[in-house]
């Protein structure tokens, strides 16, 4: 089913405007995994080592896909479609462990999870994003069934950090776990050294790799980030979190969260910590976000890896409540539920294909379309300036300056501050620049455009087209 869904994405995608990613970050991963496979460095401009990918197992898992001759599509899709089906296995099993009564001949959880739109996005995304969610619904999942092996925990947690730097919350329902459900302080000293354990190895590794590759222990995006988007948090706390627990909750999700309620009661009726401590941190994760990286653009595709989890529970409340029904009333209701909730998803899982190909529509005829004309047009050894990389760093083949400091860690400092930007251009020799001209309006507004893209679909979302700018210093 996973194949059909996600496929059924790619074709809506290629007969909109044409196959590609839904995101520039894409690209990134991509141009990393080539570098990677055909020059045997991690870089993404050649020769210069980087730690400009937040995901380098992700990166690792791409760059297999060079080896075999299948990038950057076939690879990366067929990655996408066995994630997304090893989450739909995985969906399956949590519920029926939770509900030991529900045991249908049609596996519906998981057929739930290979329709909900925000996956299937995911899935054709290029992105680790899916990736993480598996791996924070697995340790998750585990921890909410009794017979835990924490040395293992501790190895998929220090495994997600692999994928994500923010898979180091996991630590926090692990631990938690650990003093609220081991019976005495031999068994609990015992889990959190098997914890410590597993977890440390894979830790001290990723700290060691960024330090090597940047003389820091995180990746440039989790500075350039925060860093970029800190305007937003001017925007007042709660509206942030309510901006961020919405996103779960635009299709299925909506009609999941009593379920998910009712699985939050039985767990507190039955002590059942691994799992409202699984709970505890699907709110911290969401807060986390509302708190230090506010946005919810691209469907919340932060807050994604969360997603599964709380479908997950959603699920198991609603078998709780069908197969407990007693009474009419509770039939008719529970038939209702079921009724909406298919028609939700259903309907849900068409839009998402039409919003991924709009978004992958967008991409190809901006970022892509300007990275195939600077390959084309302009000179070889041209140092060019853009805030999107990816596209521009795969198939330019040109000299970047990055403005969202993924690979320019030291543009972070004054990454919203077009002064001073406009003083580091100057400094570092740009001659062409490369961007939307409403994120920068200062340092525009005076340049010749060499090339606009002319794409029609951006302009339908209410903003305008890239545009190539020839770079003066005054």
């Amino acid at each position: 089913m996973s194949i059909l869904s996600v496929g059924a994405y790619l074709f809506v995608s290629h007969f909109y405007y044409r196959l590609g990613f839904p995101l520039d970050d894409s690209w990134i991963h991509q141009t990393y995994a080539r570098n990677l496979a055909l020059r045997g460095e991690w870089a993404f401009l050649p020769g210069q080592p980087s730690n400009g990918s937040t995901a380098p197992l992700w990166s690792f898992l791409l760059a297999i896909g060079y080896w075999l001759r299948l990038a950057p599509y076939v690879w990366t899709y067929a990655l996408g479609v066995v994630i997304l089906w090893i989450l739909a296995v995985l969906a399956e099993t949590a519920v029926r462990r939770f509900v030991p009564v529900y045991r249908p001949r049609f596996p519906w959880a998981g057929i739930l999870m290979t329709l909900e739109w925000h996956l299937v996005w995911a899935a054709g995304s290029g992105m680790e994003t899916l990736l993480h969610a598996t791996l924070v619904t697995l340790v998750l999942v585990r921890l909410a069934f009794e017979r835990r092996n924490y040395f293992c925990l501790g190895l998929l947690i220090g495994l997600s950090m692999w994928v994500r730097p923010d898979g180091i919350t996991l630590l926090g329902p692990a631990v938690a776990t650990i003093l609220l459900a081991e019976t005495s302080f031999k068994h609990r000293m015992r889990a959190l050294v098997n914890l410590c354990l597993g977890f440390c190895g894979l830790f001290a590794l990723y700290l060691l790799f960024n330090l090597v590759l940047s003389g820091l222990p995180w990746p440039n995006t989790f500075y350039a980030k925060q860093a970029e988007y800190a305007v937003l948090q001017q925007i007042p706390l709660l509206k942030r979190l309510a901006l961020e627990a919405v996103q779960p909750l635009v299709g299925v999700g909506i009609a999941l969260l009593p379920g998910a309620l009712i699985t939050a009661v039985t767990a507190i009726r039955r002590r059942a910590w691994g799992l409202l401590t699984g709970m505890a941190w699907f709110l911290g994760y969401a807060s986390l976000y509302a708190w230090r990286l506010p946005v919810t653009y691209q469907h919340g595709r932060y807050i994604m890896p969360a997603m599964p989890v709380f479908f997950i529970w959603g699920l198991a409340g609603l078998a709780i409540f069908v197969l407990c029904t007693s009474s009419r009333w509770q039939w008719v209701l529970s038939t209702f539920w079921k009724l909406s909730t298919g028609l939700i998803l259903l309907v849900f899982w068409g839009r998402g294909g039409l919003a991924y190909a709009q978004d992958v529509a967008v991409i190809e005829s901006e970022m892509v379309t300007v990275a195939h004309w600077v390959s084309a047009n302009l000179p070889a050894n041209a140092l060019v300036a853009t805030h999107d990389i990816g596209a521009m760093g795969y198939f330019s083949g040109h000299n970047l300056v990055d403005l969202a400091g993924l690979v320019s860690p030291d543009v972070v400092p004054f990454i919203r501050d077009e002064s001073g930007l406009r003083k580091y251009l100057n400094e570092r020799g740009v001659e062409y620049l490369v961007t939307f001209p409403d994120w920068y309006p200062s340092l525009t507004r005076d340049l010749q455009p060499v090339f606009q893209t002319g794409s029609p679909y951006t302009p339908t979302l209410g903003e305008e087209n890239m545009v190539v700018y020839r770079w003066s210093n005054p």
